[in-house]
C-alpha cells in the first residue's frame, strides 16, 4: 500500500544532508539539492573518498513514503565523464545505490504520513 508523503522538499533535503553522510564511507562528502522539475525528488552528488577522484551524480525520487527511486545519472573522474559500465564503476554504483535505499527506509520516520 502507498502512503502519501507529507514532508516538504525543503525539509527532505536537510533530513537526507543529515542522514546519508551515515551510511556513506567516512571520506566521501556528499551533497544533496532538490530537483526542481520534481517536488517529491532529490539530486545527490557523491565524491567517492580515495585516489581516485570519482564523482557520482543521482536522481532520487519518491515513490511514496518509504521507497525510492534511485537513477545514476552521471559518473564522473576527476572532472571527466568516464564509462559507467566498467566494473569498478558498476561495483561502486550498486554500493551507492544500497546506501541511498537504506537512508530513504532510516528517514521513513520523517517521511511517513502522521
Amino acid at each position: 500500500m502507498n502512503e502519501e508523503m507529507n514532508l516538504d522538499q525543503s525539509s527532505l533535503v536537510h533530513a537526507w544532508q543529515q542522514q546519508l553522510p551515515d551510511y556513506l564511507d567516512s571520506g566521501d562528502s556528499v551533497q544533496v539539492e532538490a530537483d526542481l522539475g520534481n517536488p517529491q525528488g532529490l539530486r545527490i552528488h557523491i565524491n567517492a573518498s580515495g585516489r581516485q577522484f570519482y564523482s557520482f551524480d543521482f536522481e532520487c525520487s519518491y515513490k511514496d513514503a518509504r521507497e525510492v527511486s534511485v537513477q545514476l545519472v552521471d559518473v564522473e573522474r576527476d572532472g571527466v565523464t568516464v564509462n559507467e559500465r566498467s566494473d569498478k564503476i558498476q561495483e561502486l554504483t550498486e554500493d551507492y545505490v544500497r546506501h541511498l535505499h537504506e537512508c530513504a527506509q532510516a528517514l521513513h520516520r520523517v517521511t511517513k504520513p502522521n
